[in-house]
C-alpha cells in the first residue's frame, strides 16, 4: 500500500464521490474505494452492507495509514416511487452501511482521525420560513426519521473516540447529475415553472463547493456532529425557477400545481419537492469556509456556462 495518507471512500462512483475522489487524489491522497463487486486493484476493497460483510483484513493491513473515512453510500432518494418497500430500502441502505463501516473502523488497531458520514437536510423536514442551522431539532415525518436513524448509526465511531461529522447535504447543483440535470431538458424547452405555490425554500450548493466543503470538514479538527452543506443563501422555488429561466433565456410560465406533483411523484412530492427547508451553514461559516459560488445566479451561470 501507498505511504501517502489513505482516505477510505464509500459511494465513490456517485455524483459527489466521483469528483471527491479526483480532488483527493489531486491533493496527493491515496484513496481506497469501497465496491460491492469483486475488487480489481489495490485501490479497492469489497463490502456488502446488506449482507453485513466487509474486507476487514485489508483495512487492518493498512490501518496505520488510514487518515479519514468518508461515507457517501446509500440508495437514491429519487431513484423510484416511494412504495413502502422502497422507503424501507432507503433506510436499510443507509443504516446497514453506516453501522457496518462505523463498527469496522471503531475496531481497527489504529483508528482513523475522522469519520465524515453523509446525511441530508431532509433531517429538518418541512419548516416553512424558519431559518434552520445545525441546532434546529429533527422534523417529524419520514425523511427526518430516515436521517435521524442514519446519523445515529455513526455512534460506534463516536464511542471509539473518532471525530465524527454528519454531513447534512442540501440539493447539489450540477449539470451532470442530480436535480439540475433533470430540470434542464424541460426548462430548455420552455416548460419550466414553479412547483406548488413556489414559496417553499430550496437549500442548495454547487458540486464544486460540496466537494470542497467535505474536504474542509475532514481537515478541520474543530468540526464534529452535524454540519449543513448548503450555501448561506437559500432561495424559494419561485426565485430558483425564475433565475434558472433567466440564465437559460427561457420562459418559466408552466407551473406544476401541488396536486399534479403528488400524482406524478406520490409521497416524495410532499417530502422532497413541496417541503420548505430554509437551511443555513452556521458550522461551516463559523469555521471559516469560503464558497466559490455562494449566490445562485453566478453559480448557475458558471455551471451552465452562460
Amino acid at each position: 500500500m501507498s505511504s501517502q495518507p489513505t482516505v477510505v471512500v464509500t459511494g465513490a462512483s456517485g455524483l459527489i464521490g466521483t469528483q471527491l475522489v479526483a480532488a483527493l487524489e489531486a491533493e496527493g491522497k491515496h484513496v481506497l474505494r469501497a465496491v460491492r463487486r469483486e475488487t480489481q486493484n489495490e485501490q479497492e476493497f469489497s463490502w456488502n452492507p446488506a449482507a453485513g460483510t466487509i474486507d476487514r483484513d485489508k483495512l487492518h493491513r493498512i490501518s496505520e495509514g488510514i487518515d479519514a473515512v468518508i461515507h457517501l453510500a446509500g440508495a437514491n432518494i429519487a431513484g423510484k416511487r416511494w412504495t413502502n418497500s422502497y422507503k424501507q430500502q432507503l433506510i436499510d441502505s443507509r443504516v446497514d452501511g453506516t453501522t457496518l463501516i462505523a463498527n469496522t473502523i471503531a475496531n481497527l488497531d489504529r483508528k482513523p482521525r475522522v469519520f465524515a458520514c453523509a446525511s441530508a437536510i431532509g433531517y429538518y423536514g418541512d419548516r416553512g420560513n424558519e431559518e434552520l442551522d445545525e441546532s434546529a431539532p429533527c422534523g417529524d415525518s419520514y425523511l427526518p426519521e430516515l436521517c435521524l436513524q442514519w446519523e445515529r448509526s455513526c455512534q460506534p465511531a463516536r464511542d471509539a473516540g473518532i471525530r465524527t461529522a454528519n454531513l447534512r447535504v442540501g440539493v447539489v447543483l450540477s449539470p451532470t447529475g442530480g436535480a439540475l440535470k433533470k430540470m434542464l431538458a424541460p426548462f430548455k424547452l420552455g416548460g419550466g415553472g414553479i412547483l406548488g405555490n413556489g414559496r417553499q425554500y430550496f437549500s442548495w450548493i454547487t458540486l464544486d463547493d460540496v466537494v470542497r466543503a467535505i474536504q474542509f470538514v475532514v481537515e478541520s479538527d474543530s468540526l464534529a456532529g452535524p454540519v449543513n452543506l448548503v450555501t448561506p443563501y437559500p432561495v424559494t422555488n419561485r426565485e430558483f425557477t425564475k433565475t434558472l429561466g433567466r440564465v437559460l433565456s427561457r420562459p418559466t410560465v408552466l407551473p406544476m400545481p401541488a396536486f399534479a406533483a403528488r400524482l406524478l411523484f406520490g409521497e416524495m412530492a410532499d417530502a422532497a419537492l413541496l417541503a420548505s427547508s430554509r437551511v443555513v451553514p452556521s458550522s461551516l461559516t463559523n469555521a471559516g469556509f469560503s464558497y466559490l459560488y455562494p449566490q445562485l445566479e453566478p453559480a448557475l451561470r458558471h455551471l451552465l456556462e452562460h
